[in-house]
């Protein structure tokens, strides 16, 4: 019998409240990403999202005006109009911006907590 192991990311998760629009089939919405990290985030949709469904995005980072495009990407799992999206393909300046906006951030979060030990 095989066994499951227990679900575990990998990756540092970078928490967000971001205005995100996404594209699947016949479905184009929008709604509000809670999570990010270089290669998935979560997001609540406005509409329902099916698992396993492909869907292209555009973040709206605060970094800069311009969105950031996503050409593909997967449900991997729904909660409601909550949805785990992991990223497929995305083009190289956006993978880049993508990986520093995250950096940034860790970073950020890391001095955060070094400055309340220093005080403590």
């Amino acid at each position: 019998m095989e066994q499951t192991k227990p679900y575990q990311r990998n990756l540092y998760r970078l928490i967000v409240t971001c205005p995100v629009m996404y594209c699947a089939t016949s479905t184009v919405g929008e709604g509000k990403i809670s999570n990010l990290s270089a290669v998935g985030c979560a997001i609540e949709a406005d509409q329902p999202l099916l698992a396993g469904q492909n869907v292209a995005l555009r973040l709206m980072l605060p970094d800069q005006q311009e969105s950031l495009p996503i050409d593909e990407a997967q449900v991997r799992w729904v909660h409601g109009n909550l949805a785990g999206i992991e990223f497929i393909e995305v083009e190289r300046a956006a993978n880049l911006r993508l990986h520093g906006f995250v950096w940034d951030g860790m970073v950020q979060h890391f001095h955060s907590i070094q400055q309340k030990h220093a005080t403590s």
